[in-house]
């Protein structure tokens, strides 16, 4: 979650809450709780200042302000009304939402919260307040049916925080483990899949039904391409034909294998599916218009194509095809090789 979501969500939260504070305050003047209805304004007050800290992005600051007054007013509703309309709860929301705001905080960059801290000193407040209510009894009397009534409604506006932010957790977990995964399994510059996680795919393969084959495709003449144009048109080249690759060969593994090496692992069989997929990939690219800072480039790939033989390892799989491409490479380059010509 970005600064920009962050601030949206935060914004959408003290809206929510301070929607209730005018709630409340109309309920307070309803139980003759006249202090409480007083102490509404500078509680408005807070949240009102809350929308100048989050648009002016000080969400460190809203943070430490908006978790001192709920831990305040959570204190003193319950010592005023008493424990059995349920504002001792959000004390339950407040501390997992301040472990989160802390781990967004060290996401992006800004100055994190003590969450231990402030959940003791939240957990203080919360026993103090429900022991004095305990013990010395309410000060204002509310009818047992209207604080049964405020002890679900309390109690469903913690569940909801608990279960939102939950679930907000939940996602952002998801998202980074997605990007670990990326950042374990693709390639930086092109985006395909590495090395690494190709080899896990190909020893897959060999358990799989029916033909599969790979095919092993190199840059012809990239060296070159680096020497003339620099590697930065070189990167080009590669990002372009990540691309390109992607587009012709729906439905295959494709991954960087090398330097301008490419390793494609397809369902089929090399003589027919397989060279007709990469005959129309290397087509592609041979007609494909590379143009890097208004130089024109040649590209052209050489390709192996090798399918997978009964009792065969990977390693002598993926030489098959290595040994097709070699062999093009020595017999003209911008070939598709199938068989070892003899």
């Amino acid at each position: 979650m970005d600064l920009k979501s962050i601030k949206k969500l935060t914004f959408t939260i003290n809206a929510f809450i301070l929607f209730l504070v005018f709630g409340l305050a109309a309920f307070f003047y309803y139980c003759k709780a006249t202090f409480l209805l007083w102490f509404s304004i500078p509680t408005a007050v807070v949240y009102v200042l809350g929308f100048y800290l989050i648009s002016r992005e000080k969400l460190e600051h809203y943070v430490r302000l908006v978790y001192f007054w709920l831990s305040l007013y959570m204190s003193v509703t319950t010592i005023c009304l008493g424990y059995k309309l349920g504002f001792h709860l959000y004390c339950l929301s407040m501390i997992p939402i301040i472990f989160y705001t802390e781990y967004m905080a060290e996401k992006i960059g800004k100055k994190k919260i003590n969450a231990v801290v402030v959940s003791g000193l939240i957990v203080i407040c919360y026993l103090l307040s429900t022991g004095y209510a305990s013990f010395q009894g309410p000060v204002y009397e509310v009818d047992n049916s209207i604080a049964g009534l405020f002890w679900i409604f309390n109690s469903a506006i913690v569940l909801f925080f608990l279960i939102a932010y939950s679930g907000i957790m939940l996602g952002m977990v998801h998202d980074y483990e997605s990007r670990i995964t990326d950042i374990a399994h693709k390639d930086r510059l092109t985006g395909l899949f590495n090395r690494h996680y190709m080899m896990t795919k190909l020893e897959s393969a060999m358990d799989e039904e029916g033909d599969v084959f790979v095919g092993m495709a190199d840059i012809d003449n990239f060296k070159q391409i680096n020497d003339k144009y620099g590697h930065n048109a070189g990167d080009y080249v590669l990002e372009k034909l990540a691309k390109i690759m992607n587009e012709e060969c729906k439905g295959a593994e494709i991954s960087r294998w090398g330097g301008e090496e490419f390793l494609i692992l397809a369902k089929g069989d090399a003589e027919k599916t397989g060279y007709a997929l990469l005959e129309k990939l290397r087509k592609r690219v041979e007609s494909e218009e590379f143009v890097f800072e208004k130089e024109h480039i040649a590209v052209t790939l050489t390709i192996g194509v090798s399918t997978r033989l009964s009792g065969q390892t990977v390693d002598h799989w993926v030489k098959d095809a290595d040994d097709k491409l070699y062999f093009g490479k020595k017999n003209g380059k911008n070939r598709v090789i199938v068989h070892l010509e003899q």
